[in-house]
This record gives structure tokens, C-alpha cells and sequence, in this order.
């Protein structure tokens, strides 16, 4: 055998050569015993073949080279022919679709875990996280019941239960009162000329939102209110204060556009330095602007392109309505039912309402207010009443001190519960609500702050309405006049004192704890931007976590009982 293949008797058949297929479905003529003896026909082929049968043929494949076992057989010589080396490859590729035994395929990849990951559905923890609270509600039902006889006990009930229609009512006057703007804003636009919105308009539109801000924040002082009613009322009364703040400024901007466009009808010459619309500055855009904007070598007359800027900033990025058109009722009321503190001339909408979705939102804001509720009444009060008690007893500051250490590792927990829900609540829950009753289709409420590294990107991912009404209405027109570090630092003041607002209305204390708090997020942002900690993501989130939880805590012991 051997020898007439050396002559390369034509009377003797070769082997034919199996291609390798990719599909391993794919059928396969030959099977191991055949090959078997088809190779015990080729495995001593002598070494004094011709140059033409040798791996150099150009009818070998390049990757046979590589090959130098047949797997169970006899190894096979570097000098084969083709067809023996075709063989060897078949049998390899035989064997290993027909194994008898379960194969594993092992190959590079990384852990769902790892920083090099792309997997990023982790939708499962969140289920464990509420399935994690059913498992503390129905533990805080038996001890309850065991203890007391109830399932749950009554001391923040009956707070969230005192003053609700009273609070009601209130909070309607407050919204409906925040309506006088549109009167006002007429009155700039068409009353005299020292109303128009660049000369007294804007100082009088300024000092009445102050005087509005400063007769609501103090009405529940003078109703004397629960902390509970007096939170939901405050928060809300400073939605509105932005909405109405955004909605005079920008439609005040718009007057000032459009007296600039009439005055381009009346005859007279242009001045030659004249310069062009100056734009109201919008929030970061996702996606790109439908303004169109002018190259530097357009060849269009100052004029014309002038009075295209002015038009097209009087009209709206969807095209279907200008002002002054937006100045009704209606359109100021469906902009305080938007989920949006920026206002627009109009917003992109949705075809159609999903009562399913809203009715199932309703209930989740419901059922998050009922958790909040058990928490604080299991796991805050207790906590605090028992704290504040030890510290009465205490003179010393030592021992005060260590109350308050130990209070503020109690509340840990707690709080960084407390944190997650008053988020699902707020941004997904309650603004998702909003959005499915109004249509309103950007749904982009909040980013993934819970990856931040530093406290200017959760600024700019846990809140984006007001982040986007900060740029808009504070860094920008900061900008304008100061330097980039000195209106961001502008930026940060003005939402320390609201913060500030907030949380002494809940305690009725002025302590500054929380402006202090907010303040000093820019050192600490200085110092992540250092070259000690930058681009150490894993580092600077476990810090972000630890400090949002710590300053959570302490900033309610601090109020509470200091």
C-alpha cells in the first residue's frame, strides 16, 4: 500500500478529504470505525515522498500545519500527504460532535460582576428588594401582634391623618394662586413701557415671587400643622415656585423676542453691528436641536437672518404652536401638570393614556407611603424617643457624645431604606403618574446615580428636573456674568438655602446643618477630582454611598436632637 502510493499508483484510491463544516448539525458520511481503517491504511507513510505530496502543497489548508496529533491515533508524520492529513483533521472534528458525554464549551468571558462587563439587567435585585420589604412588614405585623395586640401601631398615623383637608385645600389655593403670573405677563408685554420685561418687568415679577414664596412657607407656621402635612406642603410649595419662576422667565424672554421682531418691520435702516437673537439658554440636550443654525460663510443678509432667528425662537421646537399663542389658562395648567420644571411651548406627547399604568403608579405611591409610614414608626421614632430620653439624663459630653454615635449607627439602616423608597416614590412612581395622565413622553426622570463617584455627578443624575432647572435658570445666567467655578458655586448656594428651607420647616429648627452639609460637597468633589482618587470609580462610589448614608443619619439626629 505504502509503496504504490509512493509511485502514485492511479489504480489505488486515496481517502477523499472531509471538509470542516462550522454547523455541528451538519451530517457526516463517515463514521469513527471507518475512519479507523481508513487512517490504518495512511499511518506509516514512508518519508521519501516526492516534494509534490509534501505540507507544501498549495491544496493544503494553511491551518493543517498546526495539527500534530489525530487524537487517539498513532501521531501523524510532518511529511503526510494531503489526504492523510485530511483524514486526521475529519476524525478530530468527528469525534468531538458525536461525543457520548455532555461537552461544556469553555471560552474567554468575564463575570456579570466584573468592571468589564456589557451585562447590565440586574432587574432581579430589585425584586428582592421588595420582596425583601414584604419580609420586614410581615415580621413588624407578628411583633406587633405579640406585643401590643395590633398589627401596627398609631403614633405617625394619626399624624399623616391630622390636617388633610385642610392641607387639601391649602395646597389647591397655593397652585391656584401661582396662576396670577399669566396676568402679569400680559401686563409686561402690553402695559406701559416701563412694565416691559427688560426694564421693570423682570424686578417686579422677582419681588412678587418672593413675597408669594415667603406668605405660603409661613402659612403652615400659623396653621400649626404636623411635620407630615408641613413637608408634603413645603416640598410642593417649591415645585411650584420653580414652575412659576421658569414660566415667567421664559415666556418674559419671548416678549422681549418678539418686540425685537416686530420693530425689524418698521422702516429704517439696520444697524450694521446689530447683533443676532440671543437664545434663552436650554437645559443639556439628549438629543440634537431643531433650530437651524447659520454657518459662519452663509451668505444670507444680516437682516433676513436676523428676523429667521427671532421667528424661530418665538416658535416651538415641534413646530405647532408660537408665542404668543401658549398665553392661556389652559397651557399654564397643563405645564403644572407636567412632570418638567423647565418650561416649554410645547412637549413631545404620547398617542395615548395607559389608565393600567396609571392605576398600578397610584397604587405603588400609596403602598410606598405605607412602607415610609411602618418604617419610621418601627425603626426611626423608637430610635429617637429612646436617644433623646438617655441625652436628658446625661451631663457629661462624653456620654452625650456616644449616644449619639450609637443613635446615628441605628439610623443607618433605616435611613438608607428610607432614601430608596422617598426615590421610587418621587421619580418613578408619582412623576411616572403625572407623565401617563398628561402624555408627557420624555420619561427621563432620573440617570444611574447609584453609580456616581463624586456628588456633582449624583447631582446631576438623582434629580433631573431640578438639575435641569438649576442649569437653566441659575448656572447659566451665572455664567453669563461670572466665571465657570464661581456660578457653579452660585449654583450649589442656591440649592444649600432651599435644602436648608426644607428640612427647617420639617423641624421647625434653623440649625444650618443642611446647608453646612450641602456646601461641603464642593472640597470633597475637589479632592475625588485629585489625582489620589480620579478614575478609582469603585473607590469613589463606596465612598458616595457611605457619606450619603452617614450624612442622611446624622443630619436627623443632629436636627432632632441637637
Amino acid at each position: 500500500m505504502s509503496s504504490a502510493v509512493a509511485q502514485n499508483d492511479p489504480s489505488v484510491l486515496r481517502p477523499r478529504a472531509i471538509p470542516i463544516q462550522p454547523d455541528t448539525k451538519a451530517d457526516v458520511s463517515l463514521t469513527p470505525p471507518m475512519l479507523d481503517r481508513l487512517s490504518s491504511d495512511t499511518r506509516y507513510v514512508p518519508h521519501t515522498l516526492p516534494k509534490s505530496t509534501a505540507l507544501e502543497s498549495p491544496t493544503m489548508p494553511s491551518n493543517i500545519s498546526s495539527l500534530k496529533r489525530s487524537g487517539r491515533s498513532t501521531p501523524i508524520p510532518e511529511d503526510a500527504p494531503p489526504s492523510a492529513q485530511s483524514i486526521a483533521v475529519a476524525r478530530k472534528q468527528v469525534r468531538a460532535r458525536n461525543r457520548l458525554f455532555y461537552t461544556i464549551d469553555y471560552v474567554p468571558r468575564v463575570s456579570h460582576f466584573d468592571p468589564d462587563s456589557d451585562y447590565h439587567n440586574f432587574r432581579g435585585f430589585f425584586t428582592l428588594f421588595w420582596i425583601s420589604l414584604v419580609i420586614m412588614v410581615v415580621t413588624t405585623v407578628l411583633r406587633n401582634i405579640k406585643d401590643t395586640g395590633y398589627p401596627l401601631r398609631v403614633r405617625v398615623w394619626s399624624l399623616l391623618s391630622a390636617n388633610v383637608w385642610e392641607l387639601g385645600l391649602s395646597d389647591l389655593a397655593m397652585v391656584a394662586s401661582s396662576a396670577l403670573v399669566l396676568p402679569m405677563h400680559k401686563l409686561y408685554r402690553g402695559g406701559p413701557r416701563w412694565l416691559r420685561w427688560a426694564r421693570g418687568g423682570m424686578v417686579l415679577q422677582s419681588v412678587g415671587e418672593a413675597l408669594w414664596l415667603a406668605v405660603w412657607i409661613n402659612w403652615p407656621f400659623m396653621r400649626l400643622w404636623t411635620w407630615t402635612a408641613q413637608v408634603f406642603f413645603t416640598l410642593h410649595l417649591l415645585t411650584i415656585l420653580m414652575k412659576l419662576h421658569s414660566y415667567a422667565f421664559y415666556n418674559g424672554h419671548l416678549s422681549e423676542t418678539e418686540r425685537r421682531l416686530a420693530a425689524l418691520d418698521k422702516p429704517g435702516p439696520i444697524e450694521p453691528t446689530s447683533p443676532a437673537a440671543i437664545r434663552y439658554p436650554e437645559p443639556y440636550r439628549r438629543r440634537p436641536s431643531m433650530k437651524p443654525q447659520h454657518d459662519e460663510d452663509d451668505s444670507t443678509e444680516p437682516l433676513v437672518r436676523l428676523r429667521e432667528d427671532l421667528a424661530t425662537e418665538l416658535t416651538s421646537p415641534l413646530g405647532n404652536i408660537s408665542y404668543p399663542q401658549n398665553l392661556s389658562l389652559g397651557n399654564y395648567a397643563d405645564f403644572v401638570c407636567c412632570p418638567t420644571l423647565c418650561y416649554e411651548l410645547e412637549y413631545p406627547r404620547r398617542p395615548n393614556r395607559r389608565w393600567d399604568e396609571i392605576a398600578w403608579k397610584t397604587l405603588a405611591v400609596f403602598g410606598c407611603i405605607f412602607l415610609l409610614t411602618l418604617t419610621s414608626e418601627e425603626f426611626i421614632v423608637p430610635v429617637l424617643s429612646e436617644a433623646h430620653g438617655q441625652l436628658e439624663a446625661l451631663d457629661s459630653v462624653a456620654d452625650k457624645a456616644l449616644v449619639l454615635a450609637e443613635t446615628i449607627s441605628m439610623l443607618l439602616f433605616p435611613f438608607m431604606v428610607t432614601f430608596l423608597l422617598v426615590f421610587l416614590v418621587i421619580f418613578e412612581y408619582v412623576l411616572g403618574a403625572f407623565a401617563e395622565l398628561t402624555r408627557f413622553a420624555d420619561r427621563h426622570f432620573y440617570s444611574d446615580w447609584w453609580n456616581s463617584c463624586d456628588w456633582l455627578e449624583f447631582s446631576r443624575e438623582w434629580n433631573v428636573p431640578v438639575h435641569h432647572f438649576l442649569f437653566r435658570h441659575v448656572y447659566f445666567p451665572s455664567r453669563s456674568q461670572f466665571s465657570q467655578p464661581v456660578a457653579m458655586f452660585i449654583t450649589f448656594l442656591v440649592s444649600s438655602i432651599f435644602h436648608e428651607v426644607v428640612m427647617s420647616c420639617i423641624t421647625k429648627k434653623l440649625r444650618g446643618y443642611g446647608f453646612g452639609a450641602m456646601m461641603l460637597q464642593l472640597p470633597i468633589v475637589a479632592v475625588q477630582k485629585s489625582r489620589f482618587f480620579k478614575g478609582r470609580k469603585t473607590l469613589n462610589n463606596v465612598f458616595f454611598w457611605f457619606s450619603m448614608i452617614l450624612g442622611l443619619s446624622m443630619m436627623c439626629v443632629f436636627y432632632v436632637l441637637v
